[in-house]
């Protein structure tokens, strides 16, 4: 990760779960389902804490990882991009996400094709 991006928790699956007051198996469907993004970190797979906003996937988070699968991007690379800082909007995505600017960095991830 780039030195200007903020360091990250992540977060086990069974640490999600918690957060989530769900199991296992239902944060699994989340990942499935593009509502989280998991990477896996020795053996594990892990989610940043920042995807979860008062105790739910954070919703602007979905229609943006569909984008990035459409641009073909591993979930490696959405996760990079997501938690790397980006030039052209000056913060982290995932921090304009939470921001409140989900158009812009959309746009933003349609560009990278």
């Amino acid at each position: 990760m780039s030195e200007t991006a903020p360091a990250r928790t992540w977060l086990t699956i069974p640490d999600v779960s918690e957060r989530l007051s769900s199991t296992p198996g239902r944060v699994r469907k989340l990942i499935e389902e593009h509502h989280l993004l998991a990477v896996r970190r020795d053996k594990a797979l892990v989610i940043p804490d920042v995807f979860i906003q008062n105790g739910e996937p954070m919703p602007e988070l979905r229609g943006t990882l569909l984008v990035l699968q459409d641009m073909r991007f591993s979930p490696e690379e959405s996760m990079q991009w997501l938690l790397e800082v980006d030039d052209s909007l000056g913060v982290a995505p995932i921090d304009a996400l939470l921001a409140g600017r989900k158009a812009e960095v959309r746009r933003v991830a349609q560009a990278l094709g």
